[in-house]
């Protein structure tokens, strides 16, 4: 029953089969926004990457994406006193959320033809596909619903991140182990390397991948609880009786160990304004970069993006570096060539937004969750996407102006910033998980309940309980975030 996409070993199938056991007994054992943090994260960081099990035709897949979606699920609807909803209210957020279900429905609807690309002649895309594809935006979806609905005060947030601060520690002992040994824990563990090995090798040593898809993904982690490891030293929190500072140092040693240039720019930009600088300058900076995401598309079309600049720059850096953002260049330029021809919904799945040479060989390098979204889905789903994880960042600011303290507006502002960088991390990479979305959830929800409990205050302020002088809305901006 197992898909033959990788050679899986009869312990991976294990492990997907065991998880929702393991996820269910935090449930009965946690409160359940701890046991929801721990059965997404914990699915995202320990199970294999792309094995599969396959019940049957109409049913999809059962992964480390889908299986902690669905048990994450059925665990909030067993033990939770408030039952989990899909929709609250009905503003900017459920559109979005809706264009992100239905899109790649009408974009079935819309690719019925088979097209030819190069030597190869492309299958058209049914209703069935279109079906499919609803059913997996669902499940990609269901951490957000999750997040949105459960972890939406103070004390989620700081939960949250110190969460993201110990599997950073944790993870870091396996880490190690590979920095030395070389990535070899997916392939003893689970039978097969989900990965080129070639790439993990850089500067006489390696990237460590341990059970997520690349090295690169690795590092991006780590850079995430480094970050969150800078709010607790910000605000003083031991972490687990850890003294946050020196939490802080050991997390930024791996990262560098990591090698990976990316996620330590990334590092080097976010830990010390996480540190220094104010809250509403944080969550102002993440508004730029999640805007800046959103926009590229259109800037990259209108050659707005200094793609020759940039190529210049890392030449001084590396000729390899340099090279490689080029060729990355050339053919994202290429694949929105494609795009274009079906801008607005896409050309659906079945790789018909790639390219093909004359002899039906795949030419396509599509590294970028961007154009990978837009090509299949249009701007319509490419909208749809980055405009749900944009809202909650911009959301996040406007709302900062009622958070409850000082602290929170800290643990608000690192979070808004870690969603951010995601963000920008998806236009030369395509790592987005369950767990970004689940992060994403609780930054909307954080900002909705500040917002509400704002509007209580208002009202509670019109009318007043008799003999009880009422509090005011306006105490609560009167902190210097």
């Amino acid at each position: 029953m197992t898909q033959e996409a990788v050679a899986q070993n009869g312990f991976a199938t294990l492990a997907l089969l065991a998880w929702p056991f393991v996820a269910l007994w935090l449930y009965r054992t946690r409160p359940v926004n701890q046991a929801t943090l721990l059965t997404i994260l914990g699915a995202y960081l320990l199970l294999p990457v792309g094995a599969s099990i396959k019940l049957a035709a109409g049913i999809p897949q059962l992964d480390k994406v889908s299986i902690p979606a669905l048990v994450a699920l059925a665990g909030c609807f067993l033990f939770s006193t408030r039952r989990a909803r899909f929709w609250n209210g009905f503003g900017l957020a459920e559109v979005l959320m809706l264009m992100l279900l239905i899109g790649p429905v009408v974009t079935s609807e819309l690719n019925n033809d088979p097209v030819a690309s190069g030597a190869v002649l492309l299958p058209g895309v049914g209703t069935y596909d279109g079906l499919s594809a609803f059913v997996s935006q669902f499940l990609f979806l269901t951490p957000f619903f999750l997040g949105r609905q459960l972890l939406r005060n103070s004390a989620d947030v700081e939960e949250i991140l110190r969460t993201l601060v110990i599997a950073g520690l944790l993870y870091s002992l396996p880490m190690l182990f590979e920095i030395r040994m070389s990535p070899q824990l997916h392939y003893w563990l689970y039978g097969y390397h989900p990965f080129g090995f070639a790439p993990a090798a850089r500067y006489g040593g390696f990237k460590p991948v341990v059970f997520l898809d690349n090295g690169l993904v690795t590092a991006f982690f780590l850079m995430t609880a480094t970050v969150a490891a800078a709010a607790f030293w910000r605000t003083g929190t031991r972490v687990r009786k850890l003294a946050p500072a020196a939490v802080a140092g050991y997390l930024s040693a791996i990262l560098i160990l990591c090698k990976s240039l990316g996620a330590l720019l990334y590092g080097v930009a976010l830990v010390p304004l996480v540190r220094l600088a104010k809250p509403k300058l944080q969550l102002r900076i993440a508004v730029v970069l999640a805007v800046i995401t959103v926009a590229y598309p259109l800037l990259r079309s209108t050659d707005l993006v200094p793609t020759t600049e940039m190529v210049s720059v890392a030449r001084i850096l590396s000729d390899e570096r340099a090279d490689s953002l080029k060729f990355r260049f050339d053919h994202e330029q290429q694949l929105l060539d494609r795009a274009s021809q079906r801008i607005l919904f896409g050309w659906g799945r079945f790789g018909r937004s790639r390219i093909f040479d004359q002899w039906g060989n795949d030419i396509s390098v599509t590294d970028g969750r961007w154009i990978i979204t837009i090509g299949q889905y249009g701007i319509f789903g490419f909208l749809a996407e980055f405009g749900l994880l944009a809202l909650p960042v911009l959301r996040a600011m406007l709302a900062l102006r009622f958070v409850e303290s000082k602290r929170d507006g800290v643990f608000l502002g690192a979070l808004a910033l870690i969603i951010a960088i995601n963000m920008i991390d998806l236009l030369p990479n395509a790592s987005i998980s369950p767990w970004t979305w689940l992060l994403t959830g609780a930054l909307l929800g954080r900002a909705e309940a500040l917002r509400e409990a704002a509007r209580q205050l208002r009202r509670s302020d019109r009318f007043p309980t008799f003999g009880r002088p009422p509090e005011r809305a306006d105490a609560l901006t009167e902190m210097k975030l």
